[in-house]
């Protein structure tokens, strides 16, 4: 069974940093590709990155390009966000979510796997 745990959010001030983690089982990550989604009160969920390592691709919108990470430790079966310079408009949920197929995951949707969230919240 195809599991995702997400951890790592929390409380931060503008400018700061916070590193997300998607810990996956029942699967090994080369085999799908990843990805890491928002959504913040009253809108609708967003797509933030993605990375697939079989096809050699990583995604980031372009309202988080240039300050977000997403890298894959396969020996740990665990995709990270790295988050830098966070903003008040990136609080949300964040959610990771595995699907067998890339343009799934970049479509978003319904996919093989979705995690339980986890809180981000930047205020001063």
């Amino acid at each position: 069974q195809l599991q995702l745990v997400e951890s790592g959010g929390g409380l931060v001030q503008p400018g700061g940093s916070l590193r997300l983690s998607c810990a996956a089982s029942g699967f090994t990550l080369h085999s799908y590709a990843i990805g890491w989604f928002r959504q913040a009160p009253g809108k609708e969920r967003e797509g933030v990155s993605c990375i697939s390592s079989s096809d050699n691709v990583t995604y980031y919108a372009d309202s988080v390009k240039g300050r977000f990470t997403i890298s894959e430790d396969n020996a740990k079966n665990t995709v990270y966000l790295q988050m830098n310079s966070l903003k008040p408009e990136d609080t949300a949920v964040y959610y990771c979510a595995a699907d067998s197929l890339l343009w799934r995951v970049l479509a978003g949707g319904a996919l093989d796997a979705w995690g339980q969230g986890t809180l981000v919240t930047v205020s001063s």
